[in-house]
């Protein structure tokens, strides 16, 4: 976990230092140990490092090659580096440092643009290459690591390009544009998050994952490019395979994934929740580790939210270091604050507040954690795959009568505040409509559906933003044919990438904590897409091959356990804890004054959930959360 900025003058100006530093600096927490810059003609470098590997001053960053012709800042591990030196000492090159940074140094030098292909990890970097004047930046295959950049416009000079880990750091760029992005807006209403290219500043884009972005000069006029690199790859037709066999393989794929991502120079654990993607890491890191494990877990006061019985009950069986902290109700309300600081983009993922509980957590005693993350998006965990069969005979095949006495019933349930309750999973169902694969998935996901945001948003903004942003949902394929590979790689392209990845940087970056995920391995990656989807989905049985794959190294009872989100109860709070933050953050006067939605509208998801009449979790959490961030980092339209 480090923080990287750069700023770019066509130009060859020299760049002012105070800004510079100024963005490097706002990303301090996210690396604690120590403060890098490097200057040339028109180009500024800063890092911020967390030292994982090699903690010698020789590994600090920027990084450059031998005559300094070649420079880096980088973020992340690259796994294979090993390898990488083992290739490139072959054909020459020096290294000073047991540093991964160094393999992109003198990848570029061998390879040029090709490195990042040969980069198996979690990554964002920007190289300077100072004999042809050119930045070439990259992000990962998965989207584990953020890369934000801002073309900024001068008047009568070429634009300025400024880049960063966080959003924040662009912030203090003379210039920037911080007006809300109209499209933005509507996508984070719709997803709950911002996926790239946009970003919620107008001044502001993102890579995507599997990205590149290249500045080049031309007629001294700063020409940027971004182009993907790789694609999740998909086969053309599926061939059978042997399910005992499919397992077997997937187990030593994990493995060598967990031992990869065991390596480092400092104290690391486990993130053990009890679900069977953490467990399964938690289980192959105790065999392969060499030494007792650590692991992490935290406890709801709760009971319907709490898990951590559960990874007590791994931790027994498989002997670990196991450390528990138990959460209550004042404190996840506390760390709300906390949360919406260091979210310098918004995002309604309201597991995002344990999720940076549990970082702190393990912050105290190791510097690397593994988590279970991936898992749901490559093996078809989440409960919308469960539901998409029902959906298919619920929709296309019930006359519409019947789906109107269904809808009837939904609406006369009382509204319930529990995990997941009966009459909230109901509701959303019914939201699929006629839509089919990833746009009836996103429909049931969604917080705001488009005929919503009509509704909701004020007429100006609904006209400057895309119509249907669901249109996003239905190309997230790619070249996936099969209808459930194309469920895959929605989750994978859409919400794994911009939701959950984005949730775990920010949380762990905010307490200086770097989290790696087995599951996003590039070589699983390709045997999950590889699969036949029966292999992943068998009947109604989620996850089938990595149940089957674990089926004698875990408890049964574990194997067998139903899925259950990192929840926080925001249903009751907003009703109970958070009932008067709700009415002074959405107060019509307020909403009217900043000039984005409409008063009226929101007044009555406000009333209907306060009043018990309806539960809008989702729409209001995704409001809250959005005017709390506006307060912190945002402003109101003019």
């Amino acid at each position: 976990m480090c923080g990287i900025a750069g700023i770019f003058d066509a130009t060859g100006a020299p760049i002012e230092r105070s800004v510079l530093a100024e963005m490097t600096r706002t990303l301090a927490p996210r690396g604690p140990d120590s403060e890098g810059f490097w200057f040339g003609e028109g180009v500024g470098l800063g890092h911020r490092r967390l030292a994982v590997i090699d903690l010698s001053p020789a590994a600090s960053q920027p990084m450059a090659n031998e005559d300094g012709s070649v420079v880096v800042v980088f973020n992340g591990e690259i796994y294979n580096h090993g390898d990488l030196r083992a290739d490139l000492l072959a054909h020459g090159h020096v290294f000073r440092s047991r540093s991964d940074t160094e393999a992109i140094v003198h990848g570029y030098e061998e390879w040029g643009d090709a490195v990042v292909e040969r980069l198996d990890g979690m990554f964002a970097f920007a190289l300077w290459d100072a004999r042809r004047r050119r930045l070439f930046a990259g992000r990962d295959r998965m989207g584990k690591k953020p890369f934000y950049f801002a073309e900024i416009a001068r008047p009568g000079r070429p634009p300025l390009l400024a880049f960063a880990s966080e959003l924040k750091a662009l912030l203090g760029v003379p210039g920037f544009d911080r007006g809300i992005a109209p499209q933005a807006l509507v996508d984070y209403l719709t997803y709950e998050y911002v996926p790239a290219p946009h970003a919620i500043f107008a001044g502001a884009r993102k890579l995507d994952a599997a990205e590149t972005l290249t500045v080049e000069l031309r007629d001294q006029r700063p020409i940027v490019r971004v182009a993907r690199y790789w694609q999740l790859p998909f086969p053309e037709e599926h061939r059978p395979r042997r399910a005992q066999q499919a397992a077997e393989e997937l187990r030593q794929l994990l493995r060598g994934a967990v031992e990869r991502r065991l390596v480092a120079d400092v104290p690391l654990g486990i993130f053990l929740s009890g679900g069977i993607d953490s467990s399964t890491v938690a289980a192959i890191a105790s065999k392969v580790a060499g030494e007792r494990v650590k692991t992490f877990a935290i406890g709801f006061s709760d009971a319907s939210f709490d898990e951590s019985g559960h990874a007590a009950t791994v931790a027994r069986y498989l002997g670990t270091e196991h450390h528990e902290q138990r959460i209550d109700a004042p404190t996840l309300l506390a760390a709300l604050p906390t949360v919406v600081r260091f979210l310098d983009e918004p995002l309604a993922d309201a597991s995002i507040v344990p999720t940076y509980l549990l970082a702190r957590f393990a912050r105290q005693h190791v510097t690397v954690a593994l988590g279970g993350d991936g898992g749901d998006e490559l093996f078809a965990g989440y409960p919308t795959f469960f539901a998409e069969p029902f959906g298919r005979v619920f929709f296309d095949g019930l006359p519409g009568v019947g789906q109107r006495l269904v809808a009837r019933f939904a609406s006369l349930l009382p509204a319930r505040t529990g995990y997941f309750s009966f009459d909230f999973k109901l509701n959303q169902f019914l939201r699929g409509g006629r839509d089919s694969g990833p746009r009836r998935h996103q429909r049931w996901m969604a917080s705001f559906l488009p005929e919503e945001l009509d509704q909701v948003l004020l007429p100006e903004i609904r006209r400057a933003a895309q119509p249907d942003p669901l249109a996003a949902a239905a190309l997230a394929g790619g070249t996936a044919r099969d209808p459930w590979d194309r469920l895959m790689a929605f989750y994978a392209r859409l919400y794994l990438a911009h939701d959950v990845n984005t949730k775990v940087d920010r949380a762990a970056g905010a307490v200086g904590l770097e989290v790696r995920a087995p599951f996003l391995d590039t070589a699983v990656v390709s045997f999950a897409c590889a699969l036949p989807p029966n292999l992943r989905m068998r009947r109604l049985t989620s996850k089938y091959i990595l149940k089957l794959a674990m089926q004698n190294h875990l408890p049964r009872e574990i194997i067998e356990r139903r899925k259950q989100g990192f929840g926080v109860p925001v249903a009751r709070w907003m009703r109970e804890e958070l009932a008067p933050l709700v009415r002074e953050q959405l107060a019509p006067d307020k909403l009217r004054g900043e000039g984005f939605f409409d008063p009226g509208a929101v007044a009555r998801l406000v009333d209907d959930h306060l009043l018990g009449r309806r539960d809008r979790r989702k729409a209001l959490w995704t409001l809250l959360l959005f005017e709390s961030w506006l307060g912190q980092w945002g402003h109101a339209r003019a």
